[in-house]
């Protein structure tokens, strides 16, 4: 079983980038698909970005396209999503997620065995 945890999370200005990471802890982090996503308050959570093992294949919610990148460092054990131009509704608290067995629905946490605790990203207008 991995263990994950996020870190970069904070206050920016509407525009501005942040960059959060999600370090593996645990079994071969390379054996893992890896997703971020996130939960607004009032709001269901929602997926956000998806990575297959090897970082070669990736997927994203329409709403992040063109803004965010999923990328990850196998030999750092660390998944990352950076994160441009952005948005007030880009707010919420964001949780990386691991899936070992199938990426079946990878756009729903379906497939995701462990998830992060969550870091809160807040854009302001």
């Amino acid at each position: 079983q991995v263990q994950l945890v996020e870190s970069g999370g904070g206050l920016v200005q509407a525009g501005g980038s942040l960059r959060l990471s999600c370090a593996a802890s645990g079994r071969s982090f390379s054996t893992y698909f890896m997703g971020w996503f996130r939960q607004a308050p009032g709001k269901e959570r929602e997926f956000v970005a998806h990575s297959s093992r090897s970082g070669s294949v990736t997927y994203y919610a329409d709403s992040v396209k063109g803004r965010f990148t999923i990328s990850r460092d196998n030999g750092k054990n660390t998944a990352y999503l950076q994160m441009n131009s952005l948005k007030p509704e880009d707010t919420a608290v964001y949780y990386c997620a691991a899936g070992y067995w199938s990426t079946s629905y990878y756009y729903t946490a379906r497939p995701y065995d462990t998830w992060g605790q969550g870091t809160q990203v807040t854009v302001s207008s």
